[in-house]
């Protein structure tokens, strides 16, 4: 995972107390773990490498006001507006203030950002950090890897998959995996999102919310699992994501006849819908644009389509990209299990509301990732557990039908008759995603319904479900 091997923690701790366990090496588990070192010893739990997160797989950049004629009120106002009307306001001030701060940290440990800020739809300035042209997720997933790997006070367990959270006495005092129990004096969750769940999808295999069921099944409060979001442009057959930015440098989408039908920097919903309604084949037309900004992404268009996109439209079509449900964090990332923190996109904090913002969600990770980790160091000290590590029982990956069940029935186009069908599903995801999407009768951001297609403001506030308890509608300040 890193250039060196597994480091084992100092003889004596800190302070004598559990290490804080950070589970998961995608960009948020990295930010917390650099943030956590600074005052505690830390041990970092990963089932796969930095390269096979879904954080190395993000292609667009950060967002951040930084620009001359740009201001945080504006990437408020673009953030709300994307999010139709469920956005948390606290939550989307903090993510945004703190952005150009985060992306200074980033300078700091070394990362090489192109000087001109990208375009992506839904925001009204350039304001999109990247590097690499479409290869943000990959720099920066290894800037903090290796800052990361040259601090002595965090301990690497690499290989390792946790089954479920070790709870005494309602607190979380750390984690089941395959190999036992491991104690922590707090956990923070940064195992990623499920998207992984659909057969159609831009997401690692392995993002099928396993943290998310852990966390739920230990009793913390999980929201907003109906909503979604299809990236219009995936690549037809392999899903290679084809970035936004290429849309924001002036790509094109084609329809059969070879005419535009859309505006390709309207938000990500509105786009997906206008290509799926298409009959025929949707291309992207990158032939008009700096083609040599985005030099790996079109050698690995060619080579897995087959097609030269400087002569060629490349035929696309959406797949599931971001999961915006998750659990229920506060604004310090602290869960309703406590002791239980999570970050990044296995959390929901509701900054994204029902659809959320190109752009945002490497920005979530990096603040909310910072913000967890001095939250949880900043606490009164706890005792190892005082009995023995319960057995975790864990659910199988899903297999290939049911991601296939997943796509045809609560894809982009959803009704009851179909949801009901995966409301008994034996995997807790695809059921709390069934059973939330059921409940929201209406059609809002990355949600429709084709038998209730219009907003209704009664459902104007988040769905939270918690074992052993009813759904329950909840607004969030």
């Amino acid at each position: 995972m890193f250039s060196t091997p597994s480091r084992k923690l100092a003889t004596t701790p800190r302070e004598g107390n559990p290490p804080i366990l950070v589970i998961g090496a995608g960009i948020a588990g990295l930010q917390a773990a650099l943030i956590a070192a600074r005052r505690s010893d830390v041990l970092l739990i990963s089932a796969a490498d930095v390269d096979h997160s879904n954080s190395s797989r993000a292609q667009g950049g950060i967002a951040a006001a930084i620009g001359p004629d740009d201001t945080t009120e504006l990437h408020v106002a673009d953030t709300l507006k994307a999010g139709r009307g469920l956005c948390r306001p606290s939550a989307v001030h903090e993510l945004v203030a703190e952005a150009p701060d985060r992306i200074q940290d980033l300078r700091d440990l070394g990362a090489d950002f192109e000087d001109d800020l990208g375009l992506e739809g839904g925001h009204s300035r350039n304001r999109i950090v990247h590097a690499g042209g479409a290869a943000t997720g990959s720099h920066v997933s290894r800037v903090l890897a290796a800052a990361v790997d040259a601090t002595p006070g965090i301990t690497i367990q690499a290989g390792t998959r946790v089954r479920g959270i070790w709870v005494e006495d309602g607190t979380c005092v750390g984690v089941l995996t395959t190999e036992g129990g491991i104690a922590g004096s707090a956990t923070i969750l940064a195992t990623g999102g499920a998207g992984g769940l659909w057969s159609r999808t831009t997401n690692a295999p392995t993002a099928t919310g396993g943290g998310i069921a852990a966390a739920y099944n230990a009793g913390a409060e999980v929201a907003d699992m109906e909503f979604t979001q299809f990236h219009p442009t995936a690549l037809v057959g392999p899903s290679l994501l084809l970035s936004e930015a290429l849309r924001g440098a002036g790509a094109t989408l084609l329809d059969d006849h070879g005419q535009r039908f859309v505006d390709e920097l309207a938000p990500r919903d509105v786009v997906a819908r206008a290509i799926n309604d298409r009959a025929g084949t949707v291309t992207l037309d990158l032939r008009s644009i700096d083609r040599g900004r985005f030099n790996g992404l079109m050698e690995q268009v060619q080579a897995e389509s087959g097609l030269d996109p400087a002569v060629t439209p490349i035929p696309v079509s959406p797949a599931a990209h971001y999961f915006i449900g998750g659990i229920v964090t506060d604004l310090d990332g602290q869960s309703s299990l406590d002791r239980l923190y999570a970050a990044g996109e296995c959390s929901t904090t509701g900054v994204h509301g029902a659809n959320r913002l190109a752009s945002n969600s490497l920005l979530e990770c990096l603040v909310f990732g910072r913000r967890a980790a001095l939250h949880a160091t900043d606490r009164d000290p706890v005792a190892a557990p005082s009995g023995p590590a319960p057995n975790a029982v864990s659910e199988a990956p899903p297999p290939q039908e049911v991601k296939e069940a997943l796509w045809r029935d609560a894809g982009l186009v959803r009704s009851s008759d179909r949801l009901r069908t995966l409301t008994h599903s034996p995997h807790t995801v695809v059921r709390l995603i069934a059973d939330a999407a059921l409940m929201r009768e209406e059609s809002r951001g990355v949600h429709y319904r084709s038998d209730f297609p219009e907003e209704d403001e009664a459902f104007r506030k988040h769905i939270v479900q918690r074992l052993g308890h009813e759904p329950q509608l909840v607004e969030w300040t």
